[in-house]
């Protein structure tokens, strides 16, 4: 057994796990933070993406002793209480989903994205960047209009004025 220690969604957390045992394990199995699914366990379809030291991994793909010391951020820790996180409370306005089940890892992957890119997404960059995660029920132009809006919201809160320019 070997014994990690990381922050999960702000909170420190230890466990002893097997040295084979895989990240989004330890999160749903030790830590009952089932909000990331696991779909494929070949890291093909994203349900399972995560943040880790603030970047977006596939938590099927990687040991929880490869996260000892780190940052994780799951779903579950994105909102802020009540109130959603923008990319959330855009999937639920523009009806980016519709089983859920890859929703969590979508909205992970668009967070990454978003805080990546710093600016409004267009489409094409939006789909390029989808490429790793699978929705099987959508043909994904409620997803991709999602992530526009909460890129276009994040943007004017980061860059006041920028928005009202743009339009």
């Amino acid at each position: 057994m070997t014994s990690v220690s990381m922050t999960v969604n702000g909170k420190e957390r230890r466990a002893d796990v097997e040295g084979r045992t895989l990240l989004v394990t330890l999160l749903r199995e030790t830590f009952g933070l089932t909000g990331t699914h696991v779909g494929c366990d070949t890291s093909q379809c994203g349900a399972c993406v995560v943040h880790v030291d603030g970047k977006a991994v596939k938590s099927c793909t990687m040991l929880a002793a490869q996260a000892d010391g780190s940052a994780v951020l799951t779903i579950e820790g994105l909102a802020h209480g009540s109130e959603l996180h923008p990319v959330q409370a855009a999937f639920h306005e523009h009806h980016g989903l519709q089983c859920g089940f890859c929703t969590p890892g979508m909205i992970m992957a668009a967070v990454d994205m978003i805080e990546r890119h710093d600016a409004r997404l267009d489409e094409a960059t939006i789909r390029h960047e989808l490429e790793g995660n699978i929705c099987r029920c959508t043909g994904y132009h409620n997803i991709v209009k999602s992530i526009q809006a909460a890129a276009d919201h994040m943007a004017g809160q980061r860059h006041p004025g920028l928005v009202q320019a743009a339009e």
